[in-house]
């Protein structure tokens, strides 16, 4: 049986206007996606929305900070919802629909094949002849 979350909940019920909205279990945190976009976490009893370049002065604004993941490992892309926000449920979904909107208007990163390495044994056996 999964344990309950007060504050996910709350943050669920928060999004309920948001028709698509999906949440799902990871890493001891919970991930929210919108339309078919990752654009949200939920950790240890708070909440951080996706942010872009244009978006994060809204955030820095109001005095948050990027999600800390370790205390040496920090997500930039990533910042705390304020309070304000959150529990304003039509500004709530309004930054969510900001956050993923984002993220689905950025163009697709292309990715480059790697060479391929060869095998220890054959640069060996190549030093060797």
């Amino acid at each position: 049986m999964a344990k309950a979350d007060g504050f996910k909940d709350f943050v669920l019920d928060q999004l309920a206007d948001l028709r698509g909205l999906t949440c799902r279990a990871m890493f001891g945190g919970y991930g929210l996606r919108y339309r078919e976009t990752f654009f949200g976490i939920i950790h240890k009893g708070r909440l951080y929305f996706k942010v872009t370049p244009e978006t994060v002065e809204s955030y820095w604004a109001m005095g948050t900070k990027p999600f800390r993941v370790t205390s040496t490992m920090t997500l930039k892309t990533y910042y705390e919802v304020p309070a304000d926000i959150f529990e304003d449920a039509a500004q709530l979904a309004e930054w969510a629909e900001t956050a993923s909107t984002a993220q689905r208007l950025k163009p697709a990163r292309r990715r480059v094949a790697s060479k391929t390495r060869k095998s220890k044994t054959s640069r060996i056996a190549r030093a060797r002849s």
